[in-house]
């Protein structure tokens, strides 16, 4: 399996949903806050599929 690097699109996106996810956690972020843990889980996931997937 070849790994490459994710897009810079998909880079900045993971990114956001990871900070949303943490701010949602340390504040109350209405919407943000229930969902914080699955904001951080969707950033993870958009980067190790844009690792794995070409041109992603």
């Amino acid at each position: 399996m070849r790994f490459n690097a994710p897009t810079k699109i998909a880079w900045y996106i993971a990114v956001i949903l990871g900070i949303l996810g943490i701010l949602g956690t340390i504040t109350d972020i209405p919407l943000v806050s229930e969902y914080s843990f699955w904001f951080v889980v969707a950033g993870w996931l958009l980067l190790a599929i844009a690792t794995v997937a070409k041109g992603l």
